[in-house]
């Protein structure tokens, strides 16, 4: 049987990826988002309040109020509809960005040079649906219809390299979900308590799965799966401090004693595991599977 490879967009997609031509001006724009004054509305963009990225809840406002206006353009004596539409999905594209903005500067390179082409496809269907509803009010239907089926079909390009940083790049993804079907249930041995250094964070594995070990004090041992649920970082490699561990990568910080994100970009938890100390030995378990 033939083998074939990925298919033509697949393969212009895993160029884009690669290609480092745009890597200084990525580097700025980057460099300019982290800078914003955001301070704890940061994490309301990244959607840590609701447990998820934001931008992909509302960019699905200007999809859908686009996508109706243009279908409405091809009823005759329609007019009214297709305004108060583009309007809409106009006003929704803004804070649709801004959060999409946000979370683009904590992404890995390969995912922001996909995000870039992401950004300008939509830039540019916004300009085209803004065109759209001038050109309409001043009662040019036929350049308002024109430049929506224009606009929309950025908008469908612009959709596509997302789902592409979404699902294929797992961008936005809980990247420590799996944690809870790799972990056998349980208590699994980690080591000697006098091999872990107070304060200080140490990786180990369960059933394969690495884990992060902390301990407190003679008594008190904190385990947390290593892998950030951001963009699986190594949290045994970032800093420890006032009960809380600060991802190395993107500074995402969660609470040792439960694994909650009291910081993003994630807008996940870690998983946490319960923790006994038996004949002078650490033993974990998986939270909620005893």
């Amino acid at each position: 049987m033939t083998q074939r490879g990925p298919g033509r967009a697949l393969a212009m997609l895993d160029r884009l990826e690669r290609w480092p031509g745009a890597d200084r001006v990525i580097e700025a724009v980057q460099h300019t988002v982290r800078s914003l004054p955001l301070g704890a509305a940061r994490d309301v963009l990244h959607g840590r309040w609701l447990g998820h990225p934001v931008h992909p809840l509302l960019v699905q406002v200007p999809i859908g109020t686009w996508l109706s206006a243009t279908l409405l353009d091809v009823l005759p004596g329609v007019r009214r509809g297709p305004r108060a539409l583009t309007f809409a999905g106009l006003v929704v594209a803004v804070p649709a960005a801004v959060t999409g903005w946000a979370d683009w500067a904590e992404l890995h390179r390969q995912q922001q040079r996909v995000g870039v082409v992401h950004a300008l496809a939509n830039s540019a269907a916004v300009t085209l649906f803004a065109g759209s509803l001038v050109a309409r009010s001043r009662g040019r239907e036929a350049a308002g219809k024109a430049l929506g089926m224009a606009g929309l079909s950025l908008t469908g390009l612009g959709g596509a390299l997302g789902g592409h940083m979404a699902y294929r790049q797992a961008s936005g993804a809980n990247h420590a979900e799996y944690v809870a079907h790799a972990v056998s249930s349980g208590w699994h041995r980690l080591g000697e308590l006098a091999e872990f250094t107070l304060g200080q964070a140490a990786r180990r594995h369960v059933d394969d799965v690495p884990v992060m070990v902390v301990r407190e004090s003679d008594d008190v041992v904190h385990v947390l799966a290593d892998q950030c649920s951001h963009l699986a970082g190594p949290l045994s490699q970032g800093d420890v401090a006032d009960g809380c561990v600060r991802c190395p990568w993107h500074g995402s910080v969660f609470r040792l004693s439960d694994g909650w994100n009291l910081r993003g970009p994630a807008t996940a938890p870690q998983p946490a595991f319960d923790t006994r100390i038996t004949d002078g030995a650490v033993e974990a378990r998986l939270r909620g599977t005893g």
